[in-house]
């Protein structure tokens, strides 16, 4: 099964804290910028919006958003263009791409600390119903090769994956580490995926 529109969310450890208004200006610095690798936009507000996507910055290839449409807010990033290569290069593109923008939220002194990913939960989910569909048990088809990319990228630590089983919800998983990562690690692993799966090296 050929996945595509990848999405990850990273959730929040002070989601209290977080004031999404002020994500607003600098959302539009980004775009300025040209801070992120996709063609960005605009930016869109639905801070009115309850467990809804939050403010949202809008790109050519994929959106960022602080996003609480389930209950929970985190850092979220959803891609919308297709990318060649294989499910494991897009769940990596995703992933980094979503602890990039969360690194940059983190050190943005302005935000006075309060975006800070928990360093344990990560979503991964499919924003497309007809590549993902809930006929059959789609997770069966691609829970090993998700659990060999958590192995990759997370290294030798242990962790927990539950799969979204609910037929009303995006098909994911919900990454649960048992202790804090540390995103410069991940990101560092989820290059070195890149390099290893393009050379077809097995997991090791």
């Amino acid at each position: 099964m050929e996945l595509q529109h990848i999405n990850v969310k990273l959730y929040l450890s002070n989601p209290q804290a977080v004031k999404l208004e002020a994500l607003v200006p600098l959302f539009h610095e980004w775009i300025q910028n040209k801070a992120c690798e996709e063609l960005l936009i605009d930016v869109a507000d639905y801070r009115h919006v309850h467990s809804g996507p939050g403010v949202v910055l809008i790109g050519h290839q994929a959106d960022y958003s602080i996003d609480s449409t389930d209950n929970r807010l985190g850092v979220r990033y959803n891609r919308k263009a297709a990318l060649q290569g294989s499910n494991r290069d897009r769940y990596s593109q995703a992933l980094r791409a979503a602890l990039q923008a969360c690194l940059r939220l983190e050190s943005d002194q302005r935000l006075n600390g309060a975006v800070r990913f928990n360093r344990r939960e990560i979503k991964l989910f499919v924003n497309d119903r007809m590549l993902a569909p809930k006929t059959g048990n789609p997770a069966a088809d691609i829970e090993a090769e998700l659990r060999d990319f958590g192995c990759r990228v997370l290294g030798n630590g242990e962790f927990e994956m539950k799969f979204e089983r609910n037929p009303r919800s995006l098909f994911g998983v919900e990454i649960t580490a048992a202790k804090p990562l540390d995103p410069d690690e991940v990101l560092a692993r989820l290059v070195s995926v890149a390099k290893r799966l393009k050379k077809g090296v097995p997991a090791g």
